[in-house]
């Protein structure tokens, strides 16, 4: 049918900048494939002849490593977040079609609907399975983009592992790479625990209160407000640590962290 050909041809048009997109994505893909194998082996290659931690502290081959690859993870995941909506787009670009041509066959006389067969897809993407799932850590929780549970579960890894300065350049690299996401305020929480492990308390305490003011009722939100008034503690304000540790057992009564609150009060001598 004349018009059929027309409708798909004009969509593919339309969708034609995507899907040389997507065909770009994979290439750039492949690309960050390579640069993350080639680090690994030069990791292993200075592992090998012993100068991996030889230098200043904060500039040695293994610092600017973990910064390089911090950075090809935030582009590989980047890439993976773009690819899943391009191909989002080519499966509701298909059905859309498929509708379109429904409607035209009931327009025209003598049109077989039974006979019209399955819609040509666009960009090679037949059906939904075809679109990469993103990850839900916390079931029925919000959906998560691609590779950000990855990220996330990267980090926690590193943190584990006493890692803290790869902890906090993935940790930091995901408030980037995904803004507004819902594990913003645990991914925070975890930065100050990094910065915290590295010593740097001021930084720390700001990460644990941008946790706790980003999302004051979330899961972490107790845990941030107690490590907060504990890090204020540390860096001798103490009249604002006896504010906030109280402040814990204000917004949290009965919780373990109270309990932790009290205890962290009893020994700044909080009134």
């Amino acid at each position: 049918m004349m018009w059929r050909a027309w409708v798909t041809g004009l969509a593919l048009l339309a969708a034609w900048p995507a899907l040389a997109q997507d065909s770009r994505l994979a290439d750039i893909r492949q690309e960050l494939a390579g640069l993350y194998g080639q680090i690994l082996s030069l990791r292993d290659e200075l592992t090998a002849t012993g100068t991996l931690t030889s230098g200043p502290q904060g500039a040695t081959p293994l610092d600017r490593l973990n910064a390089i690859e911090a950075e090809l993870v935030r582009l590989t995941s980047k890439t993976e977040e773009l690819e899943f909506r391009i191909n989002r787009i080519t499966v509701d670009g298909t059905n859309r079609i498929g509708d379109l041509e429904f409607r035209l066959c009931e327009l025209e006389p003598g049109c077989d609907i039974a006979a019209l067969g399955d819609t040509p897809s666009l960009g090679g993407v037949d059906s939904g399975a075809e679109v990469p799932v993103a990850a839900d850590p916390i079931e029925g929780g919000p959906q998560l983009a691609v590779g950000e549970q990855a990220d996330y579960d990267r980090a926690q890894a590193a943190l584990a592992a006493g890692d803290f300065l790869t902890a906090v350049n993935v940790l930091t690299a995901f408030t980037q790479t995904y803004p507004g996401s819902p594990l913003t305020g645990q991914v925070l929480y975890l930065r100050g625990e990094a910065l915290e492990g590295q010593g740097l308390i001021s930084d720390a305490a700001r990460s644990y209160l941008d946790s706790f003011s980003g999302d004051p009722s979330g899961p972490v939100a107790p845990d941030a407000l107690l490590k907060l008034g504990v890090m204020l503690g540390q860096m001798n304000q103490v009249p604002d640590a006896c504010v906030t540790l109280n402040e814990v057992g204000v917004r949290f009564p009965g919780s373990e962290t109270e309990v932790e609150a009290r205890a962290a009060m009893a020994g700044l001598a909080c009134p």
